[in-house]
């Protein structure tokens, strides 16, 4: 156990921000997974900026790998474009 003033408050941020990310991670896997269910094209063209927007922020944040990002905005986008 630590047992310095910073290191002790070093653990309760790192918690905090490992929660957030799960959080925010869980949540825009959910949502891609949503998108990849849907089979109407105006509804995927509808949602597909707000998972977009999501996957942007999780790999802005360092949550997901930029590269990562990329792929999955291309697959996502091929896949609508292909309904």
């Amino acid at each position: 156990m630590a047992h310095h003033k910073s290191a002790l408050k070093r653990i309760r941020q790192t918690e905090t921000k490992r929660l957030n990310n799960r959080y925010h991670g869980k949540t825009t896997r959910n949502a891609i997974k949503k998108l990849r269910g849907i089979t109407d094209k105006e509804e995927a063209v509808k949602l597909y900026p707000e998972v977009v927007s999501m996957i942007d922020k999780l790999a802005k944040q360092n949550v997901i790998h930029k590269n990562k990002a990329s792929n999955l905005k291309s697959k996502l986008a091929l896949q609508i474009n292909r309904m």
